[in-house]
């Protein structure tokens, strides 16, 4: 297909960086657009259906893999698409299974993705933005500058890679599923990214692609109050707040972004999440810091704060990473923090860290990899803290 052949579909310019010869990537587009991408090919509206079930439910890498496509057909695909994932720029693997990879994209940028994996499920935890707009104290990635949001078909290719390397391909069924859940816990912040994060969910849940029901899908944020409402109507997934401070002297200390929305308005909003209800609790993630929201005190003001709230905890011992100034509760204090929770009635299991050996645990997420001393780092960390403070004002 000549250049000036090329389909003109808007979305397909939305979806990623073209590859290194140039080619448009086809992850991303949904199955109304792949449909519309047949028609401008002057191809049947079906072509898009097949399409779509090879790249999401069979994982092809290759238009050749794609049988009940006529050649010419194929032909001209390869001419101008890619279904190239990003590449692998690192992978490890915990000595409790976790797995963490890092990906590269078309562009050169870097973000991480890990799986959990479990008896009863496999989490995968996707980032939605390379580095990070935030500046939560406690947070490896909150370190890092933002570079940019990530494009629907990058947050989907995390998915793909991940199935690739546990040989998952085709869509298994439920029962034999190693990657199970979704969760928008890694890299970014996922509501200042939620157009893409919305398309890229939609995707995963279609039935005749990777088939991942919203009930096993979680977005975690830290709180941006006026996207919160759009998530829970127009995505319906479950939804998890990094809380970690029951007031809001406490919060704004460890997370600026309290400041902008304090607790007052984050709580309405979960108290009113579409669909929040006993059997659909939200889950606040609370990281357990020494000396900091680890008291006694600190629980009751917990149990206060969420009582019109249909809520679970995590209480998470905290994940150190280098150059931190914050050191993780002990686990008498853990304990006496979950035994406040549990006398008001709230659900608060202690999480077991997994994936600490690798940096792959709640808050260790990061891409640079400097070979800096504990001063530097922490050095480094505070000028990074100091800059996203002056822009968010």
């Amino acid at each position: 297909m000549l250049v000036s052949d090329r389909p003109s579909l808007t979305a397909i310019a939305s979806v990623g960086p073209t590859a290194a010869d140039g080619r448009l990537p086809l992850i991303g587009l949904d199955k109304a657009e792949m449909a519309a991408l047949a028609v401008e090919m002057e191809e049947k509206p079906y072509r898009g259906t097949q399409l779509f079930h090879w790249i999401y439910s069979r994982g092809a890498r290759s238009f050749d893999d794609m049988t009940d496509i006529s050649k010419v057909c194929r032909t001209r695909l390869t001419d101008t698409f890619t279904l190239e994932r990003p590449e692998i720029a690192q992978e490890q693997i915990s000595e409790d299974g976790t797995r963490k990879w890092l990906h590269t994209f078309a562009d050169g940028q870097k973000a991480e993705t890990v799986l959990i994996p479990e008896d009863d499920r496999g989490t995968l935890c996707i980032s939605s933005q390379v580095g990070c707009t935030l500046t939560c104290r406690f947070c490896h990635t909150g370190t890092q500058r933002l570079v940019r949001n990530l494009t629907a078909g990058e947050i989907i290719a995390q998915i793909l890679v991940a199935r690739d390397a546990l040989d998952e391909w085709p869509t298994p069924k439920d029962d034999s599923r190693k990657i199970t859940n979704i969760v928008l816990m890694g890299m970014g912040e996922p509501l200042y990214n939620f157009e893409a994060v919305k398309k890229a969910m939609k995707i995963v849940m279609e039935g005749d692609g990777i088939s991942i029901s919203r009930h096993r899908m979680t977005l975690s944020t830290s709180g941006v109050v006026p996207e919160i409402e759009r998530c829970g109507e127009e995505l319906r997934i479950n939804l998890a707040i990094s809380l970690h401070a029951g007031t809001d002297d406490v919060r704004s200390k460890i997370m600026p972004i309290n400041k902008k929305y304090p607790l007052k308005e984050l709580m309405a909003a979960c108290a009113a999440y579409p669909g929040a209800s006993n059997a659909r609790r939200i889950t606040f993630e609370y990281v357990m810091l020494k000396d900091i929201n680890d008291s006694e005190a600190d629980a009751r003001a917990l149990v206060d704060l969420v009582k019109d709230v249909h809520c679970k905890f995590n209480l998470i011992p905290f994940n150190p990473w280098p150059g931190t100034p914050y050191e993780c509760s002990s686990k008498k204090t853990i304990e006496r923090f979950q035994t406040v929770l549990t006398d008001a009635g709230l659900t608060c299991p202690i999480r077991t860290p997994r994936g600490r050996d690798i940096l792959a645990a709640c808050g260790q997420l990061k891409t640079d990899s400097e070979k800096l001393s504990a001063k530097e780092r922490r050095a480094q960390a505070e000028q990074a803290w100091a800059e996203k403070d002056a822009q968010l004002g």
